[in-house]
């Protein structure tokens, strides 16, 4: 059922969009194979154990590639997002996306995330995991 929300999503965005959409899903896919995409709050979404991980948008003008634990990764590239612990890039075609950069940073949500998944129970605090 998932899948089927997010080929939904897919679907519903433009030739160019849809391909960025594509490409992104598909290296997430290849980068965090554990872990389960969904569509949360009308975007899909990754988790691992049940922590959002990293998840895309479309905007006006590109899509969004959100790291929720971004800004503590050491891979350049990602700009800071909100007032948490989040990061972004946006893409305006799939030719924007650069694959290395793109996996390293999947790699490194697997290792540093921040505790998004408990945040509210701790009145908007949030903790480093192990």
């Amino acid at each position: 059922m998932a899948h089927a929300s997010i080929d939904a999503y897919h679907s519903a965005q433009a030739d160019d969009d849809r391909r960025v959409c594509d490409l992104l899903r598909a290296e997430i896919a290849h980068g965090l194979p554990e872990a389960e995409g969904r569509i949360w709050h009308a975007h899909p979404v990754w988790f691992l154990q049940d922590n959002p991980i990293v998840g895309y948008s479309k905007l006006k003008d590109a899509v969004r590639l959100l790291f929720w634990s971004g800004q503590s990764f050491a891979t350049p590239g990602l700009t800071a997002s909100g007032t948490f612990k989040a990061a972004e890039r946006r893409y305006a075609s799939a030719a924007d996306i650069d694959r290395e950069p793109l996996q390293a940073w999947l790699a490194e949500a697997r290792t540093i995330q921040w505790d998004y998944k408990n945040i509210v129970k701790r009145k908007g605090r949030l903790e480093r995991l192990a």
